[in-house]
């Protein structure tokens, strides 16, 4: 299942096989929180200088019978001293450039803050005795992570018996680990079935090496004989004492699993499992009773009685297996029957008794209709639930366990009487909750859209009903609708939903219109835009606006709730996203914009920037872009082909020099990029990505836009050098006019996830807007934006 959030991260990541959320149930994603902790003062204005002019060193690269020169390849070894040089000096750069937007950043930086609220904290979710939630303390970058027991009024003697009575227990400190070592970025983190000891990995160099540690929660210390480097997943047995982990390897492939017997004489760590192709990389999860671990197949109760397979592995099938009452459910793409070619196109819903999962013959329960696919599911002792997209609208629903009709021949989702859990009318996104007690009937779910702030709601799936837990607070905005009604069904069939006068949220779309349009691409492909401005401070035909992309690894564009957004939509910008190919929606959306057809994607995102100027939203000379880590390798692309359809550009952690990457085997995570993006050692898939390679088609002698391009030097999942030695080609190759307002800012000791701690996030986001601002021409523009804002006090 998906991690929940409350407190949002807005940082897309390249590699997204690895599944690095943190906190107590995957409750709040790894990214949100990693961040070197710095002053929030601003640098003094230092001298204008011209741009940095690195070293070229002859270098000759060649690949099926072709051979080019690449001089700043040199740039790939981080232990060259050289490179630090240049880079420094690259920040010395990006400070002067900068250095008449420090008041603006100020301003930025200052409202952006003022929209938090004085308490932020998740609501608690109960987990055996135990009620789990997180909060900020009042002033600090980083949550903490606590728990309290339970206080039921029919059980207190119960209460006191157990030693307690509701106090709160702190587990986790961000804060704490950031202070020691100056950096923080919480991996996996799972407390075990008995509530005694807390497995979390941490991150303190920007890597992504993460330690294992385990926190004895009785007294309160960690257990130094079993902190062991470069763990990625883990997973407890029923006991409460045997851990399960997953180990990577040099290229940070995961590939070991492990386990450690906590409170015995032997404690250590022993391998039970390693996958040598290097093709494929191990997770490891536990099912929702907590009875089956999940590599192969482990029984929990009996931890060292072996593994057992599903099925022979076949490249590009997966299975997703939950337990209950004895029979397993999976979630599978693989072939219907054994002479059936396999498509990859959909997943459908199967079930066995345990002892027949290696039969041939399981039971196809549900499958995918022309309304219907199923993207996930989770299960509890009374209900399945499972979510759906129809035609690119989420949904969920919970269907009754066990299932008693006759499942002989498979059914559609319509046969088995499912409660369809009702949502906002309007578009959004729904993230799962932890959701970690198995015997629960309510199912906690954050509802989220660009005009939305989150929503936490809980579904009691038994009485079909649902209450709506806790919504973000927004200050400074007072555009709350008068809504008397509950939320809005997306479904055709009427249910029996309880609701009541208290079933309201925020929505600000009195203030803030969203719209999802739908695109036509270069073949005839209709791609959706969201397109997000203010109702008053929006200028038809003569507005900024900033268009936003990704389009790989399947990964769906982050559409939800940020307040940090309101400080350029407040000044009149557009903001938009475009859903390309090779992002999220159903398996074949991904596929035709991965591999092969990756091109696909990139004339989807021209097409939704030159919409977003013909139909008058923005101004043809002010329009801005911006990707994240692969989808800079959309932008990059574009950026070559169109050099003058963007004003600006934020490329941040940028993927960019995809042919030389792929190419060298021993970078880390290279060869599970094959099947994103093809593998060059392929003379056919080659010459495609060569065909579009952002560093490799730079336009000689054109005009590029400004470009604020954002590196870390510690970053293992894209290298430091694909940022400076792109920053370096486009100066040297296009008009020095244009290129010298391009600058490379490197966070010298981070890594991929750049700032995360709410202030941290703030401050960099403060930056980028400043800069976009500056590169518009609208640096000395009197600000208006505070006019379409009204004040906590004027309501």
């Amino acid at each position: 299942m998906a991690p929940y959030t409350f407190l949002h991260p807005k940082c897309t990541i390249r590699r997204s096989f690895l599944p690095l959320a943190c906190s107590l149930f995957s409750s709040i994603s790894s990214s949100s929180f990693s961040s070197l902790r710095r002053s929030h003062r601003f640098p003094p204005t230092p001298e204008t200088s011209p741009p940095p002019v690195p070293k070229k060193v002859p270098s000759n690269v060649s690949a099926h019978g072709k051979s080019w020169q690449d001089p700043y390849n040199w740039m790939s070894n981080t232990n060259d001293p050289d490179l630090s040089l240049y880079l420094n000096r690259e920040n010395s750069y990006a400070d002067a450039f900068m250095a008449d937007t420090h008041n603006l950043q100020r301003t930025l930086f200052s409202e952006m803050i003022s929209r938090m609220p004085p308490k932020i904290s998740t609501p608690p979710e109960r987990f055996g005795p135990w009620l789990y939630y997180q909060h900020f303390p009042d002033g600090r970058e980083y949550p903490v992570l606590c728990r309290r027991l339970q206080v039921e009024k029919s059980s207190w003697v119960k209460t006191l018996l157990r030693g307690g009575s509701g106090k709160e227990e702190i587990l986790l400190d961000w804060n704490e680990i950031a202070e020691q070592y100056g950096y923080v970025h919480v991996g996996a983190c799972r407390v075990s079935p008995d509530h005694n000891f807390l497995a979390y990995t941490i991150d303190i160099t920007g890597s992504e090496q993460f330690m294992l540690q385990i926190k004895d929660l009785r007294s309160g210390s960690i257990i130094p004989e079993l902190q062991v480097n470069g763990v990625v997943s883990i997973a407890w047995a029923q006991d409460g004492c045997t851990l399960f982990y997953t180990q990577s390897d040099e290229n940070q492939r995961p590939c070991r699993v492990l386990y450690s017997k906590l409170e015995s004489d032997t404690m250590g760590s022993f391998p039970i499992f390693t996958e040598t192709d290097i093709s494929f990389c191990v997770d490891i999860t536990s099912t929702k009773d907590r009875k089956f671990i999940t590599v192969y197949i482990i029984d929990a109760s009996n931890p060292f009685g072996g593994m057992q397979r599903i099925r022979e592995r076949v490249s590009g099938v997966q299975y997703f297996v939950e337990h209950h009452c004895g029979v397993f459910y999976i979630l599978t793409n693989s072939p219907l029957h054994e002479n059936m070619q396999w498509c990859g196109k959909d997943y459908y819903l199967a079930r066995c008794r345990v002892e027949d999962v290696q039969s041939t013959n399981w039971q196809n329960i549900i499958l995918p209709t022309e309304d219907f696919t199923l993207q996930d599911m989770d299960i509890f002792y009374g209900h399945l639930v499972l979510f759906l997209n129809k035609k690119g609208n989420p949904m969920l629903c919970s269907i009754n366990l066990p299932i008693t009709v006759d499942c002989e021949h498979q059914k559609e989702i319509e046969n088995l009487n499912p409660w369809f859990f009702p949502l906002p009318s309007n578009s959004c996104s729904v993230v799962p909750g932890s959701n970690h007690d198995f015997m629960n009937s309510l199912y906690r779910v954050v509802l989220s859209s660009p005009v939305m702030p989150d929503v936490v709601v809980d579904y009691d799936m038994s009485r079909k009903t649902f209450s709506i837990v806790q919504q973000e607070e927004v200050k400074g905005v007072a555009c709350e609708l008068d809504l008397n009604q509950c939320l809005g069904i997306k479904h055709d069939v009427e249910e029996n939903v309880q609701c009541n006068e208290q079933q309201r949220w925020k929505d600000f779309s009195n203030a803030y219109c969203c719209e999802r349009k739908e695109v036509i691409s270069h073949d005839g492909v209709r791609v959706p835009l969201t397109i997000l401005y203010s109702q008053t401070a929006w200028r038809k035909g003569q507005a900024p606006g900033i268009l936003q992309g990704y389009g790989a690894y399947g990964e769906v564009l982050d559409k939800s709730w940020c307040s940090n957004r309101l400080s350029l939509l407040d000044r009149g910008w557009v903001v938009a996203f475009a859903d390309v190919r090779g992002g999220g929606g159903d398996s074949s959306w991904h596929k035709s914009g991965s591999g092969m057809y990756k091109r696909n994607s990139i004339h989807d995102f021209v097409s939704c920037a030159n919409y977003l100027i013909e139909e008058n939203y923005v101004h043809k000379d002010h329009l801005g872009a911006i990707g994240h880590s692969a989808g800079c390798l959309l932008l990059g692309a574009t950026i070559n082909m169109h050099p003058d359809l963007f004003r600006a550009a934020l490329l941040k952690v940028p993927f960019l020099d995809i042919c030389n990457t792929l190419l060298d085997p021993n970078l880390p995570l290279t060869v599970l990029d094959y099947e994103e993006f093809g593998n060059p050692q392929i003379q056919s898939q080659f010459e495609y990505i060569s065909s579009y390679s952002p560093y490799d088609n730079v336009s000689r002698g054109s005009c590029y836009p400004s470009m604020l391009v954002s590196a870390s030097l510690h970053d293992s999942r894209v290298g430091v050098w694909e940022a400076a030695k792109w920053v370096a080609k486009v100066r040297d190759s296009t008009c020095s006019t244009c290129s010298s307002s391009i600058i490379l800012k490197t966070n010298m000791t981070g890594g991929h996830f750049g700032e995360g701690g709410r202030y941290g996030q703030c401050e960099e986001t403060a930056y980028d807007y400043a800069f976009l601002l500056k590169t518009m021409g609208m640096l000395n523009v009197r600000d208006h934006s505070k006019r379409n804002m009204v004040s906590e006090q004027g309501k």
